[in-house]
Protein backbone atom coordinates (compact mmCIF):
# COMPACT_ATOMS: atom_id res chain seq x y z
CA UNK A 1 0.00 0.00 0.00
CA UNK A 2 1.36 3.40 -0.98
CA UNK A 3 1.81 6.20 1.48
CA UNK A 4 -0.87 8.34 -0.21
CA UNK A 5 -3.40 5.50 -0.03
CA UNK A 6 -2.63 5.02 3.66
CA UNK A 7 -3.13 8.75 4.34
CA UNK A 8 -6.42 8.74 2.42
CA UNK A 9 -7.68 5.74 4.38
CA UNK A 10 -6.69 7.33 7.70
CA UNK A 11 -8.42 10.56 6.71
CA UNK A 12 -11.62 8.72 5.83
CA UNK A 13 -11.52 6.86 9.14
CA UNK A 14 -11.11 10.08 11.11
CA UNK A 15 -13.88 11.75 9.12
CA UNK A 16 -16.22 8.82 9.73
CA UNK A 17 -15.50 8.90 13.46
CA UNK A 18 -16.04 12.65 13.48
CA UNK A 19 -19.42 12.28 11.75
CA UNK A 20 -20.46 9.56 14.21
CA UNK A 21 -19.46 11.67 17.22
CA UNK A 22 -21.24 14.71 15.79
CA UNK A 23 -24.37 12.66 15.13
CA UNK A 24 -24.37 11.30 18.68
CA UNK A 25 -23.96 14.80 20.13
CA UNK A 26 -26.77 16.09 17.93
CA UNK A 27 -29.02 13.18 18.92
CA UNK A 28 -28.33 13.79 22.62
CA UNK A 29 -29.10 17.50 22.19
CA UNK A 30 -32.35 16.79 20.37
CA UNK A 31 -33.33 14.24 23.03
CA UNK A 32 -32.74 16.77 25.80
CA UNK A 33 -34.69 19.46 23.95
CA UNK A 34 -37.52 17.00 23.29
CA UNK A 35 -37.75 16.11 26.99
CA UNK A 36 -37.76 19.80 27.93
CA UNK A 37 -40.42 20.56 25.32
CA UNK A 38 -42.53 17.65 26.58
CA UNK A 39 -42.34 18.85 30.19
CA UNK A 40 -43.11 22.47 29.29
CA UNK A 41 -45.88 21.42 26.92
CA UNK A 42 -47.50 19.22 29.56
CA UNK A 43 -47.29 22.02 32.15
CA UNK A 44 -48.83 24.54 29.78
CA UNK A 45 -51.55 22.17 28.57
CA UNK A 46 -52.65 21.08 32.04
CA UNK A 47 -51.91 24.40 33.76
CA UNK A 48 -53.97 26.55 31.41
CA UNK A 49 -57.03 24.40 32.16
CA UNK A 50 -57.23 25.78 35.69
CA UNK A 51 -55.96 29.29 34.92
CA UNK A 52 -58.50 32.00 35.66
CA UNK A 53 -58.79 35.30 37.48
CA UNK A 54 -59.88 33.57 40.69
CA UNK A 55 -56.48 31.85 40.87
CA UNK A 56 -55.03 35.26 41.78
CA UNK A 57 -57.97 36.58 43.82
CA UNK A 58 -59.23 33.66 45.95
CA UNK A 59 -57.59 31.54 48.61
CA UNK A 60 -56.97 27.80 48.49
CA UNK A 61 -60.30 25.96 48.67
CA UNK A 62 -61.45 22.89 50.58
CA UNK A 63 -62.06 19.78 48.45
CA UNK A 64 -64.99 20.17 46.08
CA UNK A 65 -65.14 23.96 46.30
CA UNK A 66 -63.92 26.68 43.98
CA UNK A 67 -60.89 28.71 44.92
CA UNK A 68 -57.50 29.98 43.91
CA UNK A 69 -53.90 30.34 44.98
CA UNK A 70 -53.85 33.85 46.41
CA UNK A 71 -52.51 33.00 49.87
CA UNK A 72 -49.66 30.73 48.65
CA UNK A 73 -48.68 33.24 45.97
CA UNK A 74 -48.51 36.06 48.52
CA UNK A 75 -46.72 33.82 51.02
CA UNK A 76 -44.12 32.81 48.44
CA UNK A 77 -43.54 36.45 47.47
CA UNK A 78 -43.10 37.48 51.12
CA UNK A 79 -40.67 34.70 52.03
CA UNK A 80 -38.73 34.95 48.77
CA UNK A 81 -38.40 38.73 49.06
CA UNK A 82 -37.30 38.55 52.69
CA UNK A 83 -34.90 35.70 51.94
CA UNK A 84 -33.29 37.71 49.14
CA UNK A 85 -33.11 40.84 51.32
CA UNK A 86 -31.32 38.84 54.02
CA UNK A 87 -29.08 36.70 51.84
CA UNK A 88 -28.00 39.17 49.15
CA UNK A 89 -26.12 41.69 51.35
CA UNK A 90 -24.36 38.88 53.22
CA UNK A 91 -23.38 37.21 49.96
CA UNK A 92 -22.14 40.42 48.35
CA UNK A 93 -20.10 41.41 51.41
CA UNK A 94 -18.54 37.95 51.73
CA UNK A 95 -17.76 37.80 48.02
CA UNK A 96 -16.28 41.29 48.18
CA UNK A 97 -14.00 40.33 51.05
CA UNK A 98 -12.68 37.26 49.23
CA UNK A 99 -12.10 39.15 45.98
CA UNK A 100 -10.78 42.46 47.30
CA UNK A 101 -9.34 42.02 50.81
CA UNK A 102 -8.57 38.36 51.43
CA UNK A 103 -7.84 37.09 47.95
CA UNK A 104 -4.86 35.04 49.15
CA UNK A 105 -5.84 34.70 52.82
CA UNK A 106 -6.36 31.29 54.38
CA UNK A 107 -9.76 32.26 55.73
CA UNK A 108 -10.91 32.94 52.17
CA UNK A 109 -10.02 29.37 51.24
CA UNK A 110 -12.05 28.12 54.20
CA UNK A 111 -15.03 30.30 53.26
CA UNK A 112 -14.77 29.18 49.64
CA UNK A 113 -14.71 25.52 50.70
CA UNK A 114 -17.77 25.95 52.93
CA UNK A 115 -19.51 27.90 50.19
CA UNK A 116 -18.94 25.08 47.70
CA UNK A 117 -20.49 22.65 50.18
CA UNK A 118 -23.55 24.88 50.58
CA UNK A 119 -23.90 25.18 46.82
CA UNK A 120 -24.13 21.42 46.43
CA UNK A 121 -25.99 20.64 49.67
CA UNK A 122 -29.56 19.32 49.26
CA UNK A 123 -32.10 21.95 50.20
CA UNK A 124 -33.80 19.55 52.60
CA UNK A 125 -30.63 19.63 54.73
CA UNK A 126 -30.94 23.41 54.96
CA UNK A 127 -34.56 22.98 55.98
CA UNK A 128 -33.63 20.55 58.76
CA UNK A 129 -30.89 22.91 59.95
CA UNK A 130 -33.26 25.89 60.19
CA UNK A 131 -35.86 23.68 61.84
CA UNK A 132 -33.31 22.84 64.54
CA UNK A 133 -32.12 26.39 65.22
CA UNK A 134 -35.33 28.37 64.62
CA UNK A 135 -38.51 26.27 64.54
CA UNK A 136 -37.70 24.00 67.49
CA UNK A 137 -36.75 26.85 69.90
CA UNK A 138 -39.81 28.87 68.82
CA UNK A 139 -41.95 25.72 69.13
CA UNK A 140 -43.87 26.59 65.98
CA UNK A 141 -43.48 26.91 62.24
CA UNK A 142 -43.27 30.42 60.83
CA UNK A 143 -42.78 32.44 57.68
CA UNK A 144 -39.62 33.91 59.23
CA UNK A 145 -38.07 30.45 59.47
CA UNK A 146 -38.94 29.84 55.82
CA UNK A 147 -37.33 33.13 54.81
CA UNK A 148 -34.16 32.26 56.75
CA UNK A 149 -33.97 28.89 54.99
CA UNK A 150 -34.31 30.58 51.60
CA UNK A 151 -31.70 33.19 52.59
CA UNK A 152 -29.20 30.41 53.34
CA UNK A 153 -29.82 29.06 49.84
CA UNK A 154 -29.30 32.52 48.33
CA UNK A 155 -26.02 33.29 50.10
CA UNK A 156 -23.67 30.78 48.38
CA UNK A 157 -24.93 31.68 44.90
CA UNK A 158 -24.40 35.40 45.49
CA UNK A 159 -21.00 34.82 47.12
CA UNK A 160 -19.72 32.82 44.16
CA UNK A 161 -21.07 35.26 41.58
CA UNK A 162 -19.80 38.35 43.40
CA UNK A 163 -16.32 36.94 43.87
CA UNK A 164 -16.06 35.77 40.26
CA UNK A 165 -17.33 39.06 38.84
CA UNK A 166 -15.03 41.19 41.00
CA UNK A 167 -12.05 39.04 40.03
CA UNK A 168 -12.82 39.82 36.38
CA UNK A 169 -12.46 43.55 37.01
CA UNK A 170 -9.03 44.57 35.60
CA UNK A 171 -6.41 45.41 38.22
CA UNK A 172 -5.53 48.49 36.15
CA UNK A 173 -8.80 50.07 37.30
CA UNK A 174 -7.88 49.48 40.93
CA UNK A 175 -4.38 50.84 40.38
CA UNK A 176 -5.74 53.94 38.65
CA UNK A 177 -8.10 54.58 41.57
CA UNK A 178 -5.26 54.10 44.08
CA UNK A 179 -2.98 56.43 42.12
CA UNK A 180 -5.35 59.35 42.65
CA UNK A 181 -5.57 58.64 46.39
CA UNK A 182 -8.98 56.97 46.37
CA UNK A 183 -9.58 54.89 49.53
CA UNK A 184 -10.14 51.20 48.97
CA UNK A 185 -13.73 51.33 50.21
CA UNK A 186 -14.54 54.13 47.78
CA UNK A 187 -12.72 52.29 44.98
CA UNK A 188 -14.75 49.13 45.59
CA UNK A 189 -18.03 51.04 45.69
CA UNK A 190 -17.38 53.41 42.79
CA UNK A 191 -15.14 51.36 40.50
CA UNK A 192 -15.28 47.62 41.19
CA UNK A 193 -19.01 47.38 41.88
CA UNK A 194 -19.83 49.57 38.92
CA UNK A 195 -17.76 47.40 36.58
CA UNK A 196 -19.22 44.16 37.97
CA UNK A 197 -22.80 45.26 38.61
CA UNK A 198 -24.31 43.36 35.68
CA UNK A 199 -22.70 40.10 36.73
CA UNK A 200 -23.67 40.54 40.38
CA UNK A 201 -27.26 41.32 39.41
CA UNK A 202 -27.30 38.21 37.24
CA UNK A 203 -26.21 36.15 40.24
CA UNK A 204 -28.98 37.61 42.39
CA UNK A 205 -31.58 36.83 39.72
CA UNK A 206 -30.31 33.27 39.41
CA UNK A 207 -30.49 32.91 43.20
CA UNK A 208 -34.11 34.07 43.12
CA UNK A 209 -34.84 31.58 40.36
CA UNK A 210 -33.27 28.82 42.45
CA UNK A 211 -35.35 29.43 45.58
CA UNK A 212 -38.61 30.13 43.75
CA UNK A 213 -39.43 26.45 43.42
CA UNK A 214 -37.95 25.10 46.66
CA UNK A 215 -40.38 22.90 48.58
CA UNK A 216 -38.41 20.80 51.08
CA UNK A 217 -36.96 23.64 53.21
CA UNK A 218 -40.37 25.32 53.45
CA UNK A 219 -42.10 22.13 54.59
CA UNK A 220 -39.71 22.01 57.56
CA UNK A 221 -39.91 25.72 58.37
CA UNK A 222 -43.02 27.57 57.17
CA UNK A 223 -45.07 24.37 56.80
CA UNK A 224 -48.29 25.59 55.16
CA UNK A 225 -51.44 27.52 55.96
CA UNK A 226 -54.81 27.13 54.26
CA UNK A 227 -55.92 30.50 55.65
CA UNK A 228 -54.79 34.03 54.87
CA UNK A 229 -51.66 34.85 56.85
CA UNK A 230 -48.97 37.46 56.30
CA UNK A 231 -47.54 37.25 59.81
CA UNK A 232 -43.91 36.15 59.86
CA UNK A 233 -44.41 34.51 63.25
CA UNK A 234 -47.15 32.15 62.03
CA UNK A 235 -47.17 29.26 59.54
CA UNK A 236 -47.35 30.66 56.03
CA UNK A 237 -48.56 29.17 52.77
CA UNK A 238 -46.18 28.90 49.84
CA UNK A 239 -46.79 27.93 46.25
CA UNK A 240 -44.36 24.97 46.15
CA UNK A 241 -45.81 23.49 49.35
CA UNK A 242 -49.39 23.85 48.09
CA UNK A 243 -48.41 22.26 44.78
CA UNK A 244 -46.92 19.33 46.69
CA UNK A 245 -50.04 18.94 48.83
CA UNK A 246 -52.58 19.34 46.03
CA UNK A 247 -50.72 17.16 43.52
CA UNK A 248 -50.77 14.19 45.92
CA UNK A 249 -54.45 14.60 46.76
CA UNK A 250 -57.21 12.46 45.18
CA UNK A 251 -59.33 15.52 44.37
CA UNK A 252 -59.49 16.63 40.74
CA UNK A 253 -60.00 20.31 41.57
CA UNK A 254 -56.92 20.33 43.81
CA UNK A 255 -54.87 18.56 41.15
CA UNK A 256 -55.99 21.15 38.59
CA UNK A 257 -54.80 23.95 40.86
CA UNK A 258 -51.52 22.09 41.41
CA UNK A 259 -50.88 22.03 37.66
CA UNK A 260 -51.70 25.73 37.42
CA UNK A 261 -49.38 26.54 40.30
CA UNK A 262 -46.60 24.47 38.76
CA UNK A 263 -47.05 26.35 35.50
CA UNK A 264 -46.83 29.70 37.28
CA UNK A 265 -43.64 28.71 39.12
CA UNK A 266 -42.06 27.38 35.92
CA UNK A 267 -42.92 30.51 33.95
CA UNK A 268 -41.55 32.70 36.76
CA UNK A 269 -38.27 30.78 36.87
CA UNK A 270 -38.05 30.84 33.06
CA UNK A 271 -38.63 34.60 33.01
CA UNK A 272 -35.98 35.19 35.68
CA UNK A 273 -33.49 33.03 33.79
CA UNK A 274 -34.11 34.94 30.56
CA UNK A 275 -33.74 38.29 32.31
CA UNK A 276 -30.52 37.09 33.96
CA UNK A 277 -29.15 36.02 30.58
CA UNK A 278 -30.05 39.37 29.01
CA UNK A 279 -28.48 41.30 31.89
CA UNK A 280 -25.34 39.16 31.62
CA UNK A 281 -25.07 39.77 27.88
CA UNK A 282 -25.55 43.50 28.39
CA UNK A 283 -22.76 43.53 30.96
CA UNK A 284 -20.48 41.63 28.58
CA UNK A 285 -21.08 44.16 25.81
CA UNK A 286 -20.34 47.01 28.19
Amino acid sequence: MSKSSFNTSAFRTRRTRSHIALSLCLAATLLGLACLAFVLGTLLFKGIEGLSLQVFTEMTPPPGAKGGLLNPIVGSLIMTTLGVLIGTPIGILAGTYMAEYGRHARISSVIRFINDILLSAPSIVIGLFVYTIVVAPMKKFSGLAGAIALAILVIPVVIRTTEDMLRLVPDQLREAAASVGMPRVVMIRSVAYKAAQSGILTGVLLAIARISGETAPLLFTALNNQFWSVSLTEPMASLPAVIFQFALSPYADWQRLAWTGAMLVTLAVLALSIVARLVGQKGTKL
